[in-house]
């Protein structure tokens, strides 16, 4: 095959599908998408503001929301069932926090690295949940507070954040008879 014929096919690619753009979205699924994220978005701020930062300690960071968006927007998505919500967060926590403490010095490289091999290992645990790339990437260029958390980190936000915003997951998401959550526990 030549060369020009494979760059062709390549470039063809990047054209996408024919498949069209996502379906509309009923009005209950908004209202109801819309719930849940004020309600496990407040309830982490609301405790974070209350528990935590008075002892300078984080409970809120960005990757959560976009977990609100997978647990209250796409409910019965595969990335957004309870095992890939947690174990993603966790395992990104962790990769993130060992490449900083490795890497720090060039703190490029300790994003990349953390982000793909987070990536890596949510796979090999199948725990894939996009927004744990975001949550390696905040262990690695979080500011000082973040990083001095060190391995606490991983329960602190890490694991309690994702476990309060899966309670309300759990009650807003089973409330409507259209909706059940989860589909899967593991």
């Amino acid at each position: 095959m030549k060369l020009e014929t494979r760059l062709g096919d390549y470039l063809k690619k990047w054209r996408g599908t024919t498949a069209g753009s996502p379906p509309r979205v009923r009005g209950d699924e908004i209202f109801w998408s819309w719930i849940g994220a004020v309600l496990g978005i407040g309830l982490l701020a609301w405790i974070g503001a209350r528990y935590f930062l008075p002892h300078d300690l984080h409970l809120m960071i960005g990757s959560f929301g976009a977990s609100a968006v997978l647990l209250y927007g796409a409910p019965r998505s595969p990335l957004a069932q309870p095992r890939n919500l947690l174990g993603g967060h966790v395992v990104s926590a962790f990769v993130g926090v060992v490449c900083w403490r490795l890497f720090h010095e060039v703190p490029g490289l300790a994003q990349a690295l953390a982000v793909a091999t987070a990536i890596a290992l949510m796979h090999l645990t199948r725990t894939l949940h996009p927004p744990g790339g975001a949550t390696a990437l905040i262990a690695t260029l979080g500011s000082a507070d973040i990083q001095q958390l060190g391995f606490w980190f991983l329960l602190m936000p890490a694991t309690l954040g994702p476990l309060l915003l899966l309670l309300v997951a759990l009650l807003v998401n089973n409330l409507p008879r259209s909706r059940r959550y989860p589909e899967v526990w593991f």
